[in-house]
Parts: structure tokens; sequence; C-alpha cells
């Protein structure tokens, strides 16, 4: 068992769990994951490490209540338990010898896009940091991410909060202002992820994403994660998650990524179901 050490709920379907696990955070690099299921009978969910602390043994997760298990760990009270905490998994990210880096974050990516950052920062890069949400109210790890950025750049579609644009439209900005980055490292929606690597397709600078998203199993045997880099099949859980994103075909892995989108639903409305049956008892 695993016990969540601190629980903040960051906007109305986003929470921040800080959870005792000291054989992950004595070995983890950013970009890796964990998978944990809630109790015995739970599913498998993979989760990026968000942050880590190798001292006190602690992990951060940080997550969207997007279907029934991740509902069901958003409902665990701080001082409960995870039954299984496993990691760290994947590929940690290649960032030695970048000086000079743009770390661009959608949404919930963010909270991916953020310890690369802060890793990158710590080791002396320059780092550049555009941080897109939809509005104000989904805004998340604001204040972590100026210290974690020599510039932090925030838009929003609204122009609720910072200057309302989009990630694409900054970067561009950056680039032909003469910034000449080792790599972009890009972490969000495919959509998001896919329009990064065309901006920066015809400078030729490197791109990075994470293909994190389409994890379900996170062991490579459910083939949910499988995508063509390259004119190969990769599996993000295990090749990955991150990828060089020029080689990366985004209409495949979006077409896949949809497929599941029904029985999400689904198990969503399965989990109310149950929840409203034991308020009325």
């Amino acid at each position: 068992m695993y016990k969540i050490l601190r629980k903040k709920v960051l906007n109305s379907n986003t929470t921040l769990m800080v959870v005792d696990a000291p054989h992950v955070a004595r070995k983890c690099r950013p970009g890796q994951f964990i998978i944990l299921r809630v109790d015995a009978e739970g599913e498998r969910i993979p989760l990026t490490i968000a942050d880590y602390d190798r001292k006190t043994g602690e992990i951060t997760i940080i997550f969207q209540a997007a279907g029934a298990s991740t509902q069901q760990l958003s409902e665990l009270p701080e001082g409960g338990v995870i039954h299984d905490f496993v990691g760290p998994l994947g590929q940690p990210s290649e960032l030695e010898g970048l000086k000079k880096v743009a770390v661009v974050g959608g949404g919930l990516g963010c909270a991916i896009a953020y310890p690369q950052a802060k890793a990158l920062y710590e080791m002396g890069a320059e780092v550049d940091l555009i941080a897109g949400f939809r509005s104000q109210d989904l805004l998340i790890l604001e204040d972590e991410m100026r210290a974690a950025s020599t510039r932090l750049h925030v838009v929003t579609d609204d122009g609720s909060n910072g200057r309302k644009a989009l990630v694409t439209q900054v970067l561009k900005e950056l680039i032909d202002a003469g910034n000449s980055y080792d790599a972009v490292i890009a972490i969000g929606p495919m959509i998001m992820m896919k329009f990064v690597c065309e901006t920066t397709r015809p400078y030729g600078i490197k791109t990075i994403v994470s293909m994190n998203a389409t994890m379900v199993d996170g062991t490579g045997m459910c083939g949910c994660c499988r995508l063509t880099v390259g004119g190969e099949t990769k599996f993000a859980c295990v090749d990955g998650p991150d990828f060089d994103g020029h080689l990366i075909d985004f209409d495949e892995s979006m077409r896949r990524s949809a497929m599941y989108k029904a029985q999400e639903r689904a198990a969503m409305a399965h989990h109310e179901c149950n929840l409203h049956k034991m308020e009325v008892k």
C-alpha cells in the first residue's frame, strides 16, 4: 500500500497527489511514468511522474478525472492509500547537452512539461517555457513553472490569463526573433504537438514529443499505444514515451485514440450510477 501524503485540487477536474514511494523516487528521471491501481480489482493507470524528491521518497502525480478509474483515484482522501504504485517505467528523456530549449505545454501536458523544464533549468540550460490553457480556470502550476524556467510565456484561448494566443504562435515568434534552440519539447494534446512539429519543421529544429496519453496497459502487451515513427511500429510505453515528433504519424495516432472514447464514457456513466446508488442508501 502507498500512502497519499498530500492532496491538492488544482482546478475543477485536475488533482495533484504526493505519494510515499521511495523505491520509485530513488531511480526515476524526467519523462518516466508509474502504473498504479486504486484497489486490488482496479484497472492499471499509467501516469507520468510530475515531480519527485529522492531525499523524502515522494512522488508527485497530476491527473484529470477523465474516466471511471481516475475519478475513483480522485476520490481517495489525503492519508488514504493506493493499492499498487509501480515504476519508474519507460525511457527517460534525453536532456544531456541541451543548452537552449523551448518547452511547450498544453493543458494537463504542462504537468509533464514542468519536470522537463525543471531538469533542464537545474542543469544550467536556458529555458523558454510556453504554457497554454483554454482559460484561467484551468491554469495549473504557474508558480512552479515560473521557477523552473528562464522565461515563462502563459497563453490562454480567451485571454483570461497572460496573452490571448496559441502556443505555436508564441513559439514561431521566439524563433523568428533569433532564438536558436537546440531542441523544442512539446507535451499536450496530440493536435497541439502535431502543429508544434509543423511549426519547427521548416527551421530544422529537433522537436521531441511525449506520447504518454496513448498508453493504457503500460507494458506493450495491449498494443493500444502502438504508433508509427519514421515508418516503423513503436510502442509509447516501452520505446518512449518521448519520440522525434517530425517522424510521428499523428493522424494515425489521433484516430487510434478516438477509438476508446465510447468505452471511457460508458465506464464513467457506470461509476456515476454506482455512486448515486450508494448515496441513495
